[in-house]
């Protein structure tokens, strides 16, 4: 079982989007928070992003944000989180986040969320990120993202020992389940990486 301490969860800033994904957001960060484990995000202060952050803080956890600082100016960012780190751009603020992370889960989202998604990803695949990558999939908005990782694999694009580096949940519990235990990242892999 891994000792998990701080997740890392990537989400929507969106707020025109299904009930249902706000749900899960909130009862994941109602699960963080009454483990006791920290919950790092973008620092929204819309959407998935803030409905996760405020549902951990409700269950008296805390909640540590990473934003560039261009959008604190646009007033962009959660003003109750426990910790606001501000950083100089989005690289930074990707490389932070993974850094405070033991693991990371994503929630539904768009370009944005599927960019650090899929960051995060290639970063395990190099052996730069050893940690559990769970993505939570929500009535399915997943299934064509992880069709063509599945087709990258078959085409050779990726090796099939590739096909490890994430794990899928349905739920926020299998979800808080999966980042415990699955097994942290075994390194030797990253020789076999088509790049």
């Amino acid at each position: 079982m891994n000792k998990i301490n701080s997740v890392c969860v990537y989400c929507a800033s969106s707020t025109k989007i299904d009930p249902v994904y706000f749900d899960a957001a909130r009862e994941l960060g109602s699960l963080l928070g009454k483990q006791h484990i920290r919950l790092v995000n973008g620092a929204g202060n819309m959407g998935l992003m803030a409905a996760v952050a405020d549902a951990v803080l409700a269950e008296g956890g805390e909640v540590t944000g990473v934003i560039p600082r261009f959008m604190v100016e646009q007033g962009w960012h959660h003003t109750g989180l426990t910790e606001l780190i501000e950083v100089e751009n989005m690289h930074q603020r990707k490389q932070k986040m993974a850094d405070l992370s033991d693991a990371v889960i994503a929630l539904p989202g768009g370009c944005g969320t599927l960019e650090e998604l899929l960051e995060v990803i290639t970063w395990k695949q190099l052996g730069l990120y050893l940690n559990p990558i769970v993505i939570l999939n929500i009535k399915g908005y997943y299934d064509h993202l992880l069709e063509m990782l599945q087709k990258s694999v078959e085409e050779n694009f990726m090796r099939a020992q590739h096909s490890t580096i994430w794990h899928v949940a349905h739920t926020p519990q299998e979800a808080i389940e999966l980042v415990y235990n699955t097994p942290l990242w075994d390194v030797s892999i990253r020789k076999f990486a088509a790049i």
